[in-house]
């Protein structure tokens, strides 16, 4: 056991940094769109691998930050960052020569952050959206948003069981790269790939992203059941049914019902609803304690990307008739202040049924 630890803090400590020159992969010019943790982590990953990483900051004040200390304090505090990395805020000089944009900024943002990269993306440059969330206003996912923005067709998604502090600290992960174009799937498997980041393909990339987006509003109902002081049988339910209504929502909407049982969907969701490092489960657990959704988000420095999605989600499934009784009573407990403790009661109040009644058929 002792033997492994080391070979495990070897691997973190060292081959993370050699990738890239011990697989013979050619080196790609990325410039990663966003400051927040997993932007960060992400330009991490890839600067180990030996390929040029810019990260663009939307504010100068931010950016002066990070590049003062070495390491993003506000958004990954304890990481320190490799020298490798540049720092930028301007939009022309952040695009100039990228081969590879990742779009990182919260769902709420990304939009915004698009339209001040729109015309400095040649059509031909390969986006991937690491975005997990719905649009707001137009209720597109975050790959559709930035297509239409952006004018560009070859964009990919990568979503999976992921949390930043662990991916910049080298823990083993494995996450999904989906596009409807096979050939731009394998190119950000390609370049994502190394020693502790695992990357699998798919062309389901609506499967994909809704697993991403719809697990973050199953977290915070999980967060309040936890923050109620329920148990692992409670936890366990609401996974399990969470999964459910992901699934049916997702297949509403074009995806399909397996994408749900592999890394993005099942897995996600698995890690979201129980880390530590979830932000989406610790809304929901103060929310079961009792304090106010404004107390909450004002006293967050990141996101919790369930709070907005719940009700963009609300609003789609009563819009494609899809029953979500959980991601309801997340609306409900976020915009509506409805009681943690009644919300259980009527989740578990509901009319009796089979186990499979409204699943997708090919659901397994």
């Amino acid at each position: 056991m002792l033997a492994c630890r080391r070979e495990l803090s070897m691997i973190r400590g060292g081959v993370l940094k050699t990738g890239a020159e011990k697989k013979g992969e050619t080196k790609v010019k990325i410039t990663v769109l966003g400051d927040g943790g997993w932007g960060t982590a992400v330009g991490i990953l890839l600067s180990s691998y030996g390929h040029s990483v810019t990260m663009w900051c939307p504010f100068e004040e931010n950016r002066a930050e990070i590049t003062s200390h070495g390491e993003n304090i506000r958004f990954l505090p304890g990481i320190k960052l490799p020298e490798s990395l540049r720092w930028l805020t301007d939009p022309a000089e952040a695009a100039d020569g990228a081969q590879l944009f990742v779009l990182a900024s919260p769902s709420r943002f990304l939009a915004a952050v698009c339209e001040r990269f729109a015309g400095l993306i040649d059509a031909d440059t390969r986006v991937v959206s690491l975005t997990k969330g719905l649009c707001e206003q137009t209720h597109q996912r975050m790959s559709e948003r930035a297509r239409v923005i952006l004018g560009l067709d070859k964009i990919a998604v990568l979503s999976g069981p992921s949390h930043a502090e662990e991916v910049a600290r080298g823990v083993p992960t494995a996450v999904t790269a989906a596009s409807e174009c096979t050939e731009t799937a394998h190119l950000i498997q390609e370049v994502f790939s190394g020693p502790l980041f695992r990357v699998y393909t798919s062309d389901d990339p609506i499967g994909v992203e809704l697993g991403g987006a719809v697990k973050n509003v199953v977290a915070i109902a999980v967060g309040a059941s936890d923050g109620l002081g329920f148990g692992d049988n409670t936890r366990a339910a609401l996974i399990t049914r969470g999964l459910a209504e992901i699934a049916r929502f997702g297949v509403a909407l074009g995806a399909r019902a397996e994408t749900f049982s592999g890394l993005s969907g099942i897995g996600d969701l698995i890690v979201t609803c129980t880390s530590q490092h979830s932000r989406n489960h610790a809304v929901g657990e103060r929310l079961g304690r009792g304090e106010s959704i404004d107390q909450i988000l004002g006293s967050m420095k990141m996101v919790a990307e369930g709070v907005w999605n719940s009700r963009v989600i609300h609003s789609m499934g009563l819009q494609h008739n899809v029953e979500m009784p959980i991601t309801d009573l997340v609306y409900q407990l976020c915009y509506e202040s409805f009681p943690p403790v009644e919300a259980v009661t009527r989740l578990m109040s509901r009319d009796m049924k089979a186990e499979n009644d409204h699943l997708p058929a090919t659901h397994v």
